[in-house]
């Protein structure tokens, strides 16, 4: 219900702002809210070249190309003039996103197709699992743990094998491969919930532990400061880790408490003081490598660990082939049928994922996000915060919304600040300690058909809050 309404309130803001901006005349044309392209330059207004200066027409005319760009007087943007024939176009900036007919083309084939691809795939791997009996095993050694932190759900259920894999992504940076373990798990999770319309304790449980995204190889974002030239580009890693344990934390005790999760059981203590071992453990691993072997442990770790999840249930399934064969299948069959209900799974979730996708594109062409990252920006300035930290704002602001768009800011920070400036550091750890919280969940929920998701909305964006507030401390420690 709270996301409908958000989903909502952002469309019908966005398009009443963009029809007024029309009909007063500060906007010349809407085209790029329907047709245009991301990065594509904006159409401020069209003029015949005679009614331009002279020096103006000149140049233009001379121009071989037939442009001319007009320095802007203050720190605003430069205008473009482009001629054609007659008329001339000015153009300046860059649009935020593309346009509501280029999201839905491109939903289908950057996001879907892939998506689907990837779920088939690892579906294909967790139906072997399953035939084989692996999850059934690994359920019953991961249960004492998950059933302190998930009561509702049986020992030994498949759901503790789905999640725990889809953890296990997640900490090693394998975003293709987390979303598949975890629409497995929301669907195992929806086949014991007792109202399928409402999502239950263990689902919001597990989608804000997804969502908080403890992290300890955070590959992409180091690829992306060493393609920017970065002195050391696994300096964020610690933070990065620091900072996701801190939202993992939070949203374990913040929902925990709604749920009256008992924290004084001693297994559950255990497995978080174990859990802590390890990342210090590879912490002060990694530290004691120098920069060349630091960057190849982290480029090749998540990759080795997730063939070797490949590797190990396959030879598991070979070695117990007369379980298939007790079902009247093989191994190669078995792989087939998960195969078919990954791309189920994945047309189940487009609509969800569409929606949610064009909603955002009107949010951010229409200018209403940066109104409002504009204005808590300059709120944040009034409270004497750091500059540094206001200029990296934008990421952690839009975060939620957009992983493509926070990771175009999270670039540009790097590209105007300077990629080892607190605030290229810092918009790193905002884009990598934080999820796209709406997409999530849509994307969760819609593929097992949850309609209401009670508090799931409204713990997420405290944990991304707190995720935000916990890098500010980190990094201005660290940097």
């Amino acid at each position: 219900m709270v996301l409908s309404r958000f989903w909502l309130i952002i469309i019908l803001s966005s398009v009443v702002y963009i029809l007024f901006l029309l009909a007063t005349g500060q906007s010349y044309s809407i085209d790029y809210v329907v047709n245009g392209k991301k990065d594509e330059p904006l159409l401020l207004k069209e003029l015949y070249l005679k009614t331009l200066p002279a020096p103006v027409q000149d140049s233009l005319t001379h121009a071989k190309d037939g442009r001319y760009i007009l320095k802007a007087a203050t720190a605003k943007k430069d205008t473009l003039l482009t001629l054609d024939k007659d008329i001339v176009r000015m153009t300046c900036g860059k649009q935020a996103t593309d346009g509501i007919l280029p999201t839905c083309k491109n939903t289908i084939f950057d996001l879907v197709l892939p998506l689907i691809a990837y779920l088939s795939f690892f579906c294909g791997i967790l139906q072997l699992l399953i035939d084989s009996g692996a999850s059934e095993k690994l359920a019953r050694l991961l249960s004492p743990v998950f059933i302190k932190i998930f009561p509702e759900v049986p020992a030994n259920h498949p759901a503790i094998s789905y999640m725990m894999l889809n953890f296990a992504a997640n900490f090693l940076g394998l975003d293709s491969a987390a979303t598949p373990f975890g629409l497995k798990a929301m669907e195992s999770l929806q086949e014991i919930n007792p109202d399928k319309e409402k999502a239950s304790n263990s689902q919001i449980m597990f989608l804000c532990l997804h969502a908080a995204g403890l992290t300890l190889i955070p590959t992409s974002i180091i690829g992306y400061r060493a393609a920017q030239n970065a002195q050391n580009p696994a300096d964020v890693m610690l933070p990065c880790i620091i900072t996701s344990f801190v939202g993992t934390l939070a949203a374990l005790i913040i929902v925990g408490i709604r749920q009256r999760i008992n924290f004084r059981s001693a297994t559950l203590l255990l497995s978080i003081g174990g859990l802590i071992g390890i990342i210090v453990g590879l912490l002060l691993y990694i530290t004691r490598l120098d920069l060349l072997a630091k960057n190849h442990f982290t480029n090749n770790i998540s990759n080795v660990i997730l063939l070797l999840i490949i590797l190990v249930i396959l030879t598991y399934s070979f070695l117990n082939e007369k379980v298939f064969a007790a079902a009247d299948r093989n191994v190669f069959s078995s792989f087939v049928d998960g195969v078919s209900s990954g791309l189920k799974t994945g047309v189940t979730v487009f609509p969800y994922i569409l929606g949610m996708l064009v909603a955002i594109s009107l949010f951010r062409n229409s200018g209403v996000f940066e109104i409002i990252s504009g204005l808590l920006a300059k709120f944040f300035l009034l409270l004497g915060i750091n500059k540094q930290v206001v200029d990296a704002l934008p990421v952690a602001i839009l975060r939620p919304f957009s992983s493509s768009g926070s990771r175009g800011f999270m670039i540009d920070s790097m590209q105007t600040y300077g990629v080892d400036s607190l605030t290229g550091r810092l918009s790193s750890v905002f884009q990598c300690s934080a999820e796209t919280t709406f997409y999530v969940i849509a994307v969760y929920f819609g593929s097992v058909k949850v309609k209401n998701t009670r508090y799931t909305l409204s713990t997420m964006l405290l944990v991304d809050l707190i995720c935000v507030v916990a890098a500010i401390l980190v990094c201005s420690l660290f940097f």
